[in-house]
């Protein structure tokens, strides 16, 4: 199956456990994108020691099967860089990766 995982908020345990079902699908034999709109561009500032969100994102980035995309406009209008786990995207990606999954989910 094609997962597409949409996270658009910066709640640190919301975000956790999308992260940990994004990481099960992988390990089902599932290919996983996740995109982060609006203030999921920020979802790594809010990692902690109860909710190790960066812990899951260097998982799931292990597999070949993972993509992370990140709202382009959404880095810039918060001046934020882009990174290898927030990589600039745009909206054109976002309109890709909901055409081609079978199920997508929003956080």
């Amino acid at each position: 199956m094609k997962l597409g995982i949409i996270i658009s908020q910066t709640n640190p345990e919301t975000n956790w456990n999308a992260l940990r079902l994004a990481n099960f699908a992988i390990k089902e034999g599932d290919e996983v994108k996740i995109f982060l709109v609006g203030e999921g561009v920020e979802y790594e500032a809010s990692n902690s020691e109860k909710f190790n969100i960066q812990e899951q994102v260097v998982e799931f980035l292990k597999s070949e099967n993972a993509k992370i995309l990140a709202c382009g406009t959404c880095l810039k209008s918060r001046n934020q860089e882009a990174t290898n786990t927030c990589p600039m995207s745009s909206m054109k990606d976002l309109y890709e990766l909901v055409q081609e999954s079978d199920k997508i989910l929003t956080f």
